[in-house]
């Protein structure tokens, strides 16, 4: 399940959390200054950004498992 998920949904679904919460904050009353929309905005796109640029694909083949596909017998030669 966790796989069909891509990065972009991930970040998607973290921003739309972050506002929720920032949202849901002003709403209970938490007063948003200057500082505090600074501090939600880090929180908010920090993360995403990080996570987008570490997370690459699947790592490149390397010759020891080329070689295990290679030398691997066939099922029709039985």
């Amino acid at each position: 399940m966790w796989k069909s998920i891509s990065r972009t949904q991930w970040v998607c679904g973290w921003c739309a959390a972050v506002a929720v919460v920032a949202a849901a904050s002003v709403v209970g009353g938490v007063a948003m200054t200057v500082n505090a929309a600074e501090l939600w905005l880090v929180a908010g796109l920090a993360p995403p950004a990080v996570m987008l640029l570490v997370w690459r694909g699947a790592p490149p083949v390397t010759v020891a498992e080329l070689l295990h596909t290679v030398n691997k017998p066939s099922k029709d030669s039985r």
